[in-house]
C-alpha cells in the first residue's frame, strides 16, 4: 500500500523536486540547501583538458567559486588534468568507479584544427560521459564545448575566456542541484517505503 502511494507521488511530482512528507505535503526547498546537508567525506572530481588552458581556466575558477559560495569546501574538489577532451570519459569511469566522487564534471574546448571533426569529438566526448554517468551511477557534468568558429586572437579569446567563466558557474549550480535531488529521491524513497 505505501509503496503504491509513493509511486502515484513520484509520479504526480517528479524526481527533481525536494521530497520531504511535513504534513501530508511535499514541499521544494532544493534550491535553499547546502552542501553542509550532505554527508561530511564527500567529494567532487573536475577533470579537464590539457589544452586551452588559458581558455579553460576561469571556467575552472569559476567552479570553484561557486561551489564555495554554496559552502563547499575546496578541498573537497579534486582537480585532474588529461592530455585532451578524448581522454576524459575513461577518466571519469575510473574515477566513478572508484567509490571516492559524489560527482564528476569535465571540461574541455575542442576546436577546428583543421584536422578532423571537430564537433564530432566533442559529441563523442559528451556521448561517452553520458554512458559512464549511466554505467556507474555517478552524476557527471559536462562543461565539453566546441565552437562553431574560433580563431586564435584576442576578441575570441576573450570571448571564450568569459563564456566559460560563465559556464564554470552554471556546471557549479546544476552540479549542486542534481546532487541534493539525489540525495532527497533517495531519502524520499526511503521514507515512503519504511
Amino acid at each position: 500500500m505505501k509503496l503504491a502511494a509513493a509511486r502515484r507521488r513520484f509520479d504526480e511530482h517528479g524526481p527533481c523536486e525536494r521530497f520531504r512528507l511535513s504534513q501530508g505535503r511535499i514541499e521544494d526547498d532544493t534550491m535553499n540547501r547546502h552542501s553542509e546537508d550532505f554527508e561530511s567525506g564527500f567529494k567532487i572530481a573536475y577533470v579537464e583538458a590539457g589544452w586551452h588552458q588559458d581558455i579553460l581556466a576561469p571556467g575552472r575558477e569559476a567552479f570553484a567559486r561557486r561551489m564555495q559560495g554554496k559552502g563547499l569546501d575546496g578541498s573537497r574538489i579534486d582537480y585532474f588534468t588529461v592530455p585532451g577532451a578524448f581522454e576524459i570519459p575513461l577518466f571519469a569511469r575510473r574515477l566513478a568507479a572508484s567509490g571516492r566522487y559524489a560527482a564528476i564534471a569535465g571540461a574541455a574546448f575542442v576546436v577546428d584544427g583543421g584536422m578532423y571533426r571537430h564537433d564530432f569529438v566533442a559529441s563523442t566526448v559528451v556521448d561517452a560521459l553520458m554512458r559512464v554517468q549511466l554505467d556507474e551511477n555517478v552524476p557527471v557534468f559536462s562543461m565539453v564545448l566546441t565552437p562553431h568558429h574560433f580563431h586564435e586572437h584576442a576578441t575570441h579569446l576573450q570571448f571564450f575566456k568569459d563564456h566559460f567563466s560563465i559556464k564554470g558557474s552554471e556546471l557549479a549550480e546544476a552540479c549542486m542541484q542534481q546532487l541534493l535531488g539525489l540525495e532527497a529521491l533517495d531519502r524520499y524513497r526511503v521514507e515512503t517505503l519504511t
